[in-house]
């Protein structure tokens, strides 16, 4: 095998997630640049941070790994430099600065028109309705489109969904009552939030939609790893049982058990494929029992920020990124379409036991746990010492807060 180094964009629980499926595959310690610290990647031996003020500054983003590139070439020419942006800053910059960056290190990245058609949700959906892809029904209205009242009327009824097309966007503003998306019962409360997003200084569209009605367990993740040469390797689908519930982290799953549906799967690698996709791709999709579809709700442009699921059970992405860009091993042309058999949770047990609506989901995610086929990104037994044990302990203990602050089961939606 060739000698690589992983090299991560962020430090957040998707980059730890990403650290530990190289660790668990090759005994690899990764290097990870990020802006700032954040929890999950604090008092690790599996990821080396480099903390760089400005990272998500296109120059100087662009300026330290090039740096870090060049010095590398020099002292380890042999060692292929492995890059995966775990979060949507990152992949927006690698996807802008990717000329500069082929010289010394490999990636996967979409041109920017396409990257730009994607991760906005006002281009998304209109290329959903291009390949004939579900997802709700859907106004999207601009700052002007505001102003001038277009938010008054909508082709569909109340309670709706809100959501900024622009999420980059979005982290850069704040107001009162802000969340990442909201559930909203009538026109007033829809006229109040939108005028304060924009108010507060956010200048992309607006997505207003039919709200689908059920709680976190109709809805379903969607992992795909489709390699440069955009055939679609693996995809792995979940079904999310539980969400954060926390206002600024609402949509983030909290516990996931393994799905399976093969028509959904096919219908979007035919998709993936058609674009020339490369890399992870992320769908969030919801069940609609009303017409009986599954819903997209967007498409992330990296791996999720719960995707240690995947590597949970037995798809470790570290590997397919490494068979792809480091090796380039040939594809044999038979797409897995993967089952899995554990729960992967960001919780201590007692929320699952707690807040999971009760069913026949809730059976089997509980004889999972009861089996010991569970796992959680975070806890990893050979990155554990007492000062990073006593901080995943404190992140759990702020989880049981923030679930009897703020959670609801939604029955009436």
């Amino acid at each position: 095998m060739k000698q690589f180094q992983p090299i991560l964009l962020g430090s957040d629980i998707n980059a730890y997630g990403m650290a530990r499926a190289f660790h668990e595959e090759y005994g690899l310690t990764s290097v990870a640049f990020a802006h700032f610290p954040l929890s999950p990647t604090k008092f690790s031996r599996i990821l080396d941070l480099r903390i760089i003020p400005g990272f998500g500054e296109p120059s100087i983003f662009r300026s330290a790994l090039l740096d870090y590139g060049r010095r590398m070439k020099q002292e380890h020419p042999d060692t292929t430099l492995l890059v995966i942006p775990c979060g949507d800053l990152y992949a927006n910059l690698l996807s802008e600065c990717a000329g500069k960056l082929q010289d010394y290190f490999v990636f996967n990245t979409l041109e920017p028109a396409l990257n730009r058609r994607l991760s906005l949700k006002s281009s998304f959906y209109a290329t959903c309705e291009q390949y004939d892809l579900p997802h709700p029904a859907t106004k999207v209205v601009s700052a002007e489109g505001v102003s001038r009242g277009e938010h008054h009327t909508l082709p569909f009824g109340y309670p709706v969904a809100m959501k900024p097309a622009d999420s980059a966007l979005w982290l850069d503003i704040d107001f009162p009552g802000r969340k990442k998306a909201f559930v909203i019962d009538d026109p007033a409360e829809l006229d109040t939030l939108i005028r304060r997003a924009y108010e507060a200084g956010y200048t992309g569209d607006m997505i207003i939609q039919d709200f689908i009605p059920g709680d976190d367990s109709r809805m379903r993740v969607l992992n795909a790893y489709v390699d440069q040469h955009h055939h679609v390797r693996m995809m792995f689908l979940g079904h999310p049982l539980l969400e954060d519930p926390t206002p600024e982290a609402v949509g983030n799953y909290a516990a996931i058990i393994p799905d399976y549906n093969e028509p959904i799967m096919l219908r979007i690698k035919n998709f993936l494929e058609d674009i020339g996709y490369q890399g992870v791709a992320n769908f969030d999709m919801k069940y609609d029992e009303r017409d009986d579809e599954y819903k997209l709700f967007e498409i992330n442009l990296r791996q999720g920020r719960s995707s240690y699921f995947v590597t949970l059970n037995g798809c470790n992405l570290a590997r397919y990124f490494v068979e792809d860009l480091v090796e380039d091993t040939a594809f044999d042309g038979r797409t897995l379409f993967a089952r899995g058999s554990k729960l992967w949770m960001e919780i201590p047990r007692s929320i699952f036991r707690e807040y999971v609506r009760d069913g026949g989901d809730k059976q089997r995610g509980l004889a999972m746990i009861r089996r010991g086929d569970w796992g959680t990104t975070l806890e990893y037994r050979k990155d554990m010492n007492p000062t990073r044990w006593l901080m995943i302990r404190h992140m759990f203990s702020i989880y049981k807060r923030r679930y009897a602050r703020y959670f609801s089961h939604k029955e009436d939606l």
